[in-house]
C-alpha cells in the first residue's frame, strides 16, 4: 500500500527539478518591484505576457485574481510548473481550471503532490499526463484526500501497476468521491447484490467506470437486470450489469428481434446473455453478419449457437472469417472433418489453434500460416 511518502513534520525532499530557484517579484515582466499598481487590467496583462493566455482567455481566469496584489506568488508558482514540464498550452490549461493556484504557496501546497505522484511511480512524462488528464489531482490535500484514494484505488485494481496503467490511460476516474460513490457502491454490491469487493475489482479492472457511476443508476441498473429475468445470486449478475451499463434498452430489444427471427425464443436469448453477456455488446448489424455467417457458411443451428454463445462474442474478421479458410483449406486435403467440433474449432485459443491445426499441416499447405497469422497481426 501507499504509505510514508509524505511525512508531515519533515521538511519535504525535493527532486532535482525541485531544485529551481523561483522567480520572485523582481522576474515580473509586467512590474518592477511585482505590485499591483492600481491598474485594473493588471492581471489581465500578467497572464497575456508570462503565459500567453489571449485577451479573452486572460479575461476568464482573472476573475479569481481580481485582489492580487503581486506577481511574487505567481511568478513562482509558474516556474514550478514549468520546471515539472507543464508549459505552454498545458501550463494555461492548468491556470484555467483553477486559476487560483496562482496564489499557492509552491513548497507547502504544490510540489508535495507532484513528490507524492513521483513515489507512486510515475515518470515525468507520466506525471503530466496523468495531471493534464485530472488536474484535480493538484487541488487534493495530500494526507487527507490523495493518499487515501490512491489506497482505495490501488486496493480495487488489485496492484500498484494496475494503478498506474489506469491512471496514465483514464485518470478522469480519479475526481469521483469515494465516501459518496466508489464507497457506496460497494456495500450495495456486497450487502445486497451479494458481490464483494474482491469480485466487484474483477470488473472494476478493465471498466472502472462502473464503479463510479451514481449509486442510484447503479440501483436502477441493477433493477433493469432483475426486470429481464436475472437474479442477483447468478453467476456472471456482475458480468451482466457491466454490460448492460453500456447497452441501451433499445439495442437489446433488437438484438432480440433479431435472435428471435431466427428462431430463438425469449428463455433461449436469456440464457445466452447469462453465459455470455458481451455479446450484447456488438451492433445489431454486425451481430445478423456473424449469425448469417455462423448458420449459412458454417452450418451452426441457432439453438446450437444459443447454447453456446460464446462464438459470437468472437471477432468476425479476425477469428471467425480466417479459421473458416483454415477449416476449408483442411477439409479439403482431408485433414480434418469439422462434424461435431465447431464450437472448439473457433473458440480455441490461438496458440493451440496454431499448434494444433496450423503448425502440423504448414508445409503440406503453406498458406495456412499465412491466414493464420494475417489474422493475429
Amino acid at each position: 500500500m501507499l504509505h510514508c511518502f509524505v511525512r508531515r513534520h519533515a521538511v519535504l525532499r525535493l527532486s532535482r527539478l525541485h531544485c529551481v530557484r523561483f522567480a520572485t517579484s523582481a522576474s515580473s515582466p509586467l512590474l518592477g518591484g511585482g505590485t499591483n499598481s492600481g491598474d485594473p487590467h493588471f492581471v489581465v496583462e500578467y497572464l497575456v505576457n508570462s503565459c500567453g493566455f489571449s485577451v479573452e482567455g486572460a479575461n476568464k481566469a482573472s476573475k479569481p485574481l481580481a485582489r492580487l496584489q503581486s506577481t511574487e506568488k505567481p511568478d513562482a508558482v509558474i516556474a514550478f510548473f514549468r520546471s515539472q514540464g507543464i508549459d505552454g498550452a498545458n501550463l494555461r490549461k492548468i491556470i484555467s481550471y483553477k486559476p487560483r493556484f496562482l496564489c499557492w504557496d509552491v513548497e507547502s501546497k504544490l510540489a508535495p503532490k507532484f513528490q507524492c505522484l513521483r513515489d507512486l511511480g510515475l515518470s515525468e512524462s507520466d506525471l503530466v499526463d496523468v495531471i493534464m488528464m485530472h488536474p484535480t489531482v493538484i487541488a487534493c490535500n495530500v494526507q487527507h484526500t490523495l493518499l487515501p484514494k490512491l489506497n482505495i484505488w490501488e486496493s480495487l485494481f488489485g496492484s500498484r501497476e494496475l494503478l498506474l496503467k489506469n491512471l496514465r490511460k483514464r485518470g478522469w476516474f480519479f475526481s469521483n468521491s469515494i465516501e459518496k460513490v466508489v464507497r457506496p457502491n460497494l456495500n450495495f454490491l456486497r450487502d445486497e447484490c451479494g458481490i464483494p469487493p474482491e469480485r466487484a475489482s474483477l470488473v472494476i479492472k478493465m471498466h472502472p467506470t462502473f464503479i463510479v457511476q451514481n449509486p442510484d443508476s447503479l440501483r436502477a441498473l441493477v433493477d433493469r437486470a432483475e426486470g429481464m429475468g436475472f437474479t442477483r445470486g447468478s453467476q456472471n449478475f456482475l458480468w451482466i450489469l457491466d454490460v448492460l451499463l453500456g447497452v441501451s434498452r433499445e439495442k437489446v430489444e433488437a438484438h432480440f428481434k433479431l435472435m428471435n427471427s431466427f428462431g430463438w425464443s425469449k428463455s433461449e436469448f436469456c440464457n445466452a446473455i447469462e453465459k455470455q453477456p458481451n455479446f450484447l455488446q456488438a451492433s445489431t448489424e454486425l451481430l445478423q453478419r456473424k449469425m448469417e455467417f455462423l448458420v449459412k457458411d458454417i452450418g451452426l443451428a441457432p439453438s446450437d449457437i444459443a447454447i453456446r454463445p460464446k462464438i459470437l462474442s468472437l471477432g468476425f474478421k479476425t477469428r471467425l472469417i480466417p479459421r473458416f479458410q483454415v477449416m476449408n483449406l483442411l477439409e479439403s486435403e482431408r485433414l480434418w472433418t469439422s462434424q461435431g467440433k465447431l464450437h472448439m474449432f473457433f473458440s480455441m485459443p490461438h496458440p493451440k489453434f496454431q499448434e494444433k491445426f496450423v503448425l502440423p499441416y504448414k508445409d503440406k499447405i503453406p498458406k495456412l500460416l499465412d491466414i493464420f497469422e494475417n489474422c493475429c497481426s
